[in-house]
């Protein structure tokens, strides 16, 4: 894989996102190591400019990175912007365009018409499959939260952002009877969260993986109050839920809360919507008698962004020293699935 000798922290462009792949202080270490760190200004981001500044790193003005050195990686968490221009450089963010996304097809073209490179955090694995680093405890967490708090009539919109101490302290609050809830997708990182934020919460959770969605029990998933989805499927599988289920006479689900939000993908184990909630409007409703509410914001993370952003970057410092360097199988695969998607879209045509 070719050097670099810079990283470009761009800023987000979602006026909700105020999370960050790089914190100051994992920016300073690449400062010291002979790294060129430049970083845009952003209003949104949870660590102000003059933190990066005091590490050591140049500030410029936002929504700059296409003037970037042609081999600075451009780094970020979602799409850097929704325009059409062409994509030149190597830029490291959440694509979300390889499983038949919306929007997807017209992401990869940018990076065709420029040359560019994607490599996707989501695809940034070890040898199993399985992801190196991610947000996913941190969205597990808010998104059981957010379940919980909604269901004891305890979520106002629009949502702000917490600390964990803030947020762990409305959990806390005087429970509304004996609440059940089902965690799908137990195991992983998602998952954990999920039943730690429950644990905190006092609701009992009852864990569910691969070995108990193969032949799913239907009717003991609708007898929970709760489900938290946080399944990362790759590939097309059983429903967890449909409109069927609706109206089923023992249904007692009454707050859907979908942590993978894999919402247009094939892969979707929830499709029973086709766009997700927001901050502004957290809540949507599925079913009117008995209620069934949705819960479905795709930066749960971003809830708790101080400790989500520094956690990720402290999984992220060691794997972003071997791009700069031109190493690491981990990227190796990331570029490989990138020219997949590539050749695959063109062979579609």
């Amino acid at each position: 894989m070719t050097t670099s000798t810079g990283i470009w922290l761009r800023r987000e462009s979602g006026v909700t996102e105020q999370r960050t792949p790089l914190v100051p202080g994992d920016a300073a270490e690449l400062v010291a190591a002979g790294t060129r760190v430049t970083v845009e200004e952003s209003g949104n981001r949870v660590f102000p400019a003059a933190a990066y500044e005091a590490a050591g790193c140049r500030v410029v003005p936002a929504d700059t990175w296409p003037d970037a050195p042609p081999d600075d990686i451009v780094l970020g968490l979602k799409e850097p912007s929704p325009a059409s221009f062409a994509l030149s450089h190597r830029h490291v963010f959440f694509g979300h365009a390889y499983k038949g996304q919306d929007g997807g097809p017209a992401l990869l073209r940018r990076f065709a018409a420029g040359r560019g490179t994607l490599l996707d955090l989501e695809y940034l694995t070890d040898a199993t499959g399985r992801r190196v680093v991610a947000f996913g405890y941190w969205a597990g967490y808010a998104g059981a939260a957010l379940a919980v708090l909604h269901h004891r009539g305890l979520l106002a919109a629009p949502l702000a952002s917490w600390t964990r101490p803030e947020l762990d302290g409305r959990l806390r609050g005087r429970a509304t009877g004996a609440t059940r809830a089902l965690v799908v997708g137990a195991l992983g990182r998602s998952g954990r969260g999920a039943r730690e934020a429950l644990a905190v919460a006092g609701v009992a959770a009852t864990a569910w993986d691969v070995a108990e969605t193969r032949d799913l029990d239907r009717e003991a998933l609708l007898g929970h109050d709760l489900l938290v989805n946080a399944v990362l499927a790759s590939e097309p599988g059983t429903p967890f839920l449909t409109g069927a289920d609706f109206g089923h006479p023992g249904r007692r689900l009454s707050v859907v809360s979908d942590v993978s939000c894999d919402v247009t993908s094939a892969c979707n184990r929830l499709p029973v919507y086709r766009r997700v909630t927001d901050w502004a409007e957290p809540v949507r409703r599925l079913a009117a008698a008995p209620p069934l509410d949705l819960i479905a914001i795709d930066n749960l993370p971003s809830l708790l962004p101080r400790e989500s952003s520094a956690a990720f970057s402290r999984d992220l410092l060691p794997r972003v020293t071997d791009l700069l360097a031109g190493r690491g199988a981990v990227w190796g695969r990331c570029e490989q699935h990138f020219h997949h998607a590539l050749r695959t879209m063109t062979s579609d045509k």
